[in-house]
């Protein structure tokens, strides 16, 4: 911030390690952290172990929180503060099983908070959809340059600006989706899944039922990652287990509005056919006008040819790249 030039503009990416595994053992309960007051989510057994490893994890996520307040103390010091547009949020779900990499409301809903001084006026709790890939464009009209004509995403400026704004759309919705995520599964595979999330609803289409979704038994599910939590579900071969690392049907539908842990699948009871069919014509509608090849049904075979180690994908981003800008 000292060496640019009076004046003008700037952009800062703060990144943290914190909230990444491994976490010190009994950090939250030594730092103060009530065990007893831990929510569990329903998907975990009430258990010591996972009560301490949510409390170690909620005391880095406050350390992380304790470092962004001291970027905005900067900030006002510098006679700044209001006059910058802040953006809190994360890249996926915390770090646990079922939760991270998975598509499920916790694993992609994340958490999301906007500050920019006067030019909001009026704090508030927005509940309209808004996804990563509507940063860039939103930054982008905010600098008065165009979006590029690769970016899907729209800008939610107006939405900031609003002083009242309208309740959100009837009918929006989100999509979602995953390929591979990590390691875990024999060749690299992933585990490709498509979804659709509405106010009320989340349909899951997964791709290969017959396939573990977490990596398999014999890799000790590498597609999650290691901790207290998952060592003790991995010694417990019930529900909880199942939850977390079993297989998944080819579709699921839940209802977000009463059961956030996506734990009741709907279209197993049947009762909710109409709905579900809805939304899996929704779906395909929305993925075959995106041009996804999976809802085309055209080959995947290529993606067993998908680099996966750091020196080829290096190579193969400089390639896809020096493309991009030549077209």
């Amino acid at each position: 911030m000292k060496e640019r030039p009076a004046g003008k503009p700037f952009c800062f990416w703060l990144g943290f390690k914190e909230p990444h595994r491994p976490y010190e053992d009994g950090a939250g309960e030594r730092g103060g952290k009530d065990l007893k007051s831990v929510e569990i989510p329903k998907y975990y057994p009430d258990h010591r172990i996972v009560r301490s490893d949510l409390a170690d994890y909620a005391y880095e996520c406050e350390y992380m929180d304790s470092h962004v307040k001291k970027v905005l103390d900067y900030l006002e010091s510098v006679g700044e503060l209001d006059n910058t547009l802040v953006v809190y949020t994360s890249d996926h779900g915390m770090p646990f099983p079922r939760v991270k990499g998975q598509i499920y409301e916790h694993g992609y809903n994340v958490p999301m908070a906007v500050r920019w001084g006067k030019n909001i006026k009026k704090p508030r709790v927005e509940n309209t959809f808004i996804n990563v890939r509507d940063f860039a464009p939103t930054f982008l009209e905010l600098a008065g340059v165009g979006k590029h004509r690769q970016m899907t995403g729209k800008s939610f400026l107006a939405l900031l600006k609003t002083e009242n704004p309208p309740s959100p759309p009837d009918g929006q919705f989100m999509l979602i989706g995953k390929e591979r995520h990590d390691l875990g599964r024999p060749g690299n595979a992933g585990y490709p899944v498509r979804a659709i999330r509405t106010d009320k609803y989340l349909l899951v289409h997964n791709y290969e039922p017959d396939a573990w979704p977490v990596g398999t038994p014999e890799t000790s599910f590498r597609n999650c990652d290691d901790g207290p939590t998952k060592t003790l579900l991995l010694q417990r071969f019930d529900k909880y287990y199942k939850w977390s690392f079993g297989k998944r049907p080819e579709f699921q539908l839940f209802d977000i509005q009463k059961d956030p842990e996506c734990l009741n699948n709907l279209i197993a009871g049947g009762k909710h056919n109409a709905v579900a069919e809805a939304l899996k014509e929704k779906l395909d509608e929305e993925l075959k006008k995106d041009g996804d090849f999976r809802a085309l049904g055209e080959d995947t075979s290529w993606l067993d040819k998908v680099p996966w180690t750091a020196p080829e994908l290096i190579g193969t981003w400089d390639s896809w790249l020096k493309n991009i800008n030549n077209d």
